[in-house]
């Protein structure tokens, strides 16, 4: 039975808050990235656990949260006395915004007191306000990469530093980290997916009587926050007691060599890189057993902490859904189970909500009747579709040549085109906009150094004023909006000729992950041309309608070239920073209607004109070409590469990559 208090008012979220429970017991669990649909009450769940937490006992004035028992030495507000009397106070969950600066998250240093008076004046961020408490990051997959890396290097090492112009400050940064996101909106990359302890998906329940309870909580939420909250006091105050006596246990807790041995196995079983998947699982096991009330870890601890631990480390590429084989994990720990489990019977019955979970029922065989039938998605005709092909497998995808935007632009940080960034090379200084994030030293020297008699200097310190600081200026790379322009006509249905399309288009979606773009994609076929899917930072959702592409039909190129060109319309006034790179994918060849390739020839003129980078990736195959790509590609101002080209490991491609890059 779960215990009702209000961040389990969302009911079906088992998973997650045993997950955020373990990590209140064993903070050295890793932490817990949240996945889950919009509206699923994700933050609910995470802001609810502070109130679970214990007290935590500080050190008077000090900015840090140095523990008065054992203080840092190395603290910035020390040095303090150990042994100390302290305050306590209830523990903390600092949130970080999505468009939160570097100085926000690790500190700022006064840069004029440090000129002027050469004094450490350093102002703590976030980082030291999460000590001994809960760092919550929300939409974490749409933190900047530069964040992301400073945030999980301070979660691995337990300590912030800060080395800004010349000035070193270094605080203790413990905290729990609780990432939420929601995976139509793009994902982490896998490093920083390993990097969570622990990952949970959550979604809406579909039953009737679940979203009744859900909704009749709320509202009277609404109605009395106060009273609401009084009304699960005692349970509230239950589960906060069983957190600290399950930490007081932790230490005793015996993690036997055949669980040790059931983890190791698991782990190699399921693949996962490194070993940091074989320490998060033992040490949620072990808080399992703690949760429990348990000295020893059981088999069920083990499923339960690999339930948890492994689906997120499971991902291969950005395409690959986390999950795992239950199956598979069940007859691996069996394979394994040794003599020293205490509880050899197994039952999986133990308290917390961490045992082990049902068996599977055993549905009937599979007798084959959802799957597609022999030669289906091979190109073959569909069945009622006037022309209409159904669609065919991607060719594997393939490492492309680098395909970017012109010019120096300012949008988000990114990894395509050049850009100034707030990170990167400096390149220059000017007059600081604002507040003042990057000091280019040098150039304010240079600027106070003329006026030091006029302003009365006396000593060896350096008069600076405000007016002398200057800002640095940086390059560094950005992400694009990168549009897939695809035909789908009949002219492209050919069976190996479609699979190699969508191969190619496939690896630019692997290479627009890795570079941090946002994808889209327009299709045009028939009559008429569709957003297949508008632009988003999901390449996942990219590739799956990529998948599932139908084709066949004449080909309305102007008709796909417009509907692409009133996407990026719309797109810019949501997004005026990120440029756009328009990338087409067709044989050039375009059909139906009056006047068909001068119609198509206008719309590409709409792109020249405007500016708009474009590539056109030439489909036309067989020894006989009319090079209509190509002069598609002259009326769009773009370059035109073939499927060859655009490998990166092809000789042509290379030497086009030097000659691109050398221009």
């Amino acid at each position: 039975m779960t215990t009702p208090f209000p961040f389990t008012a969302v009911v079906g979220q088992d998973d997650l808050r045993l997950a955020l429970l373990l990590n209140a017991v064993s903070p050295s669990v890793g932490g817990v990235l949240v996945r889950g649909e919009k509206g699923t009450a994700k933050s609910t769940a995470v802001r609810a656990l502070t109130s679970l937490l214990p007290k935590v006992a500080v050190v008077p004035g000090c900015r840090f949260s140095c523990d008065p028992a054992s203080p840092d030495p190395g603290c910035p507000d020390g040095p303090h006395e150990g042994g100390g009397g302290g305050t306590s106070r209830p523990a903390r969950m600092v949130e970080l915004p999505v468009g939160a600066s570097e100085d926000r998250l690790v500190g700022a240093l006064d840069i004029e007191r440090a000129l002027a008076e050469g004094v450490k004046a350093f102002e703590p961020g976030l980082l030291a306000a999460a000590h001994r408490g809960i760092l919550y990051v929300d939409e974490v997959n749409l933190l900047h990469d530069h964040l992301v890396d400073l945030l999980l290097d301070a979660a691995a090492m337990g300590a912030s530093y800060v080395e800004r112009e010349g000035v070193s400050v270094r605080h203790a940064a413990r905290f729990l980290l609780v990432g939420t996101m929601n995976p139509e909106e793009g994902e982490l990359r896998p490093q920083l997916l390993d990097r969570f302890g622990l990952t949970v998906e959550v979604a809406a329940s579909r039953e009737p009587d679940q979203r009744v309870e859900v909704v009749r909580r709320r509202l009277a939420y609404d109605d009395d926050p106060a009273g609401f909250a009084a009304r699960w006091a005692d349970e509230e105050a239950a589960v906060r007691q069983r957190v600290v006596a399950a930490r007081e246990l932790l230490p005793s807790v015996r993690l036997g060599d055949a669980a040790l041995r059931q983890i190791a196995a698991t782990c190699a079983a399921f693949e996962v890189d490194g070993m940091r998947a074989d320490i998060v699982m033992a040490r949620t096991a072990t808080a399992l057993a703690a949760w429990a009330g348990r000295t020893d870890v059981l088999a069920e601890d083990v499923r339960q902490a690999a339930l948890l631990a492994l689906p997120h480390r499971r991902r291969r590429n950005p395409f690959d859904a986390p999950g795992l084989d239950e199956d598979k994990l069940d007859q691996t720990l069996e394979e394994f189970a040794g003599d020293d489990d205490p509880d050899p019977d197994g039952d999986g019955g133990g308290p917390g909500g961490g045992g082990g979970q049902p068996e599977p029922d055993e549905g009937p065989a599979d007798d084959g009747a959802g799957a597609a039938p022999p030669g289906a998605g091979e190109g073959e005709p569909a069945p009622g579709g006037a022309g209409e092909q159904s669609p065919v497998r991607a060719a594997e995808p393939f490492r492309t040549t680098v395909l970017s935007v012109p010019g120096i632009g300012e949008g988000a940080a990114g990894r395509r085109s050049r850009a100034r960034t707030e990170h990167g090379r400096t390149t220059g200084a000017r007059r600081p906009e604002g507040a003042l994030t990057k000091l280019h030293l040098a150039a304010t020297v240079r600027a106070a150094a003329p006026h030091q008699r006029a302003r009365g200097r006396s000593g060896r310190g350096l008069v600076v004023r405000r007016d002398d600081l200057r800002q640095a200026t940086r390059e560094g790379r950005e992400g694009n909006l990168v549009l897939f322009v695809v035909d789908a006509s009949g002219s492209m249905a050919a069976r190996q000729r479609m699979s190699a399309v969508k191969g190619a288009v496939l690896s630019l979606l692997l290479d627009a992950y890795q570079r941090r773009d946002k994808v889209g994609l327009v299709t045009f076929r028939g009559s008429a041309a569709d957003v297949a899917l508008p632009p988003t930072s999901s390449v996942d959702a990219a590739a799956a309608r990529l998948e599932s592409l139908p084709t066949g039909g004449r080909t309305p190129l102007a008709a796909g070239l417009l509907k692409a060109h009133d996407v990026l319309r719309v797109e810019r006034l949501r997004d005026p920073a990120r440029r756009a790179l328009v990338v087409v994918v067709t044989d050039g060849r375009a059909t139906g209607g009056l006047e068909p390739v001068a119609l198509a020839a206008r719309a590409a003129r709409l792109f020249a004109a405007e500016g708009i980078a474009s590539v056109v990736v030439d489909c036309e195959s067989g020894p006989v070409r009319l090079g209509l790509a190509g002069q598609l590609a002259g009326e769009l101002g773009g370059t035109a590469v073939t499927l060859d080209e655009l490998r990166a490991d092809s000789i042509a491609g290379l030497v086009k990559d030097v000659q691109r890059r050398a221009a």
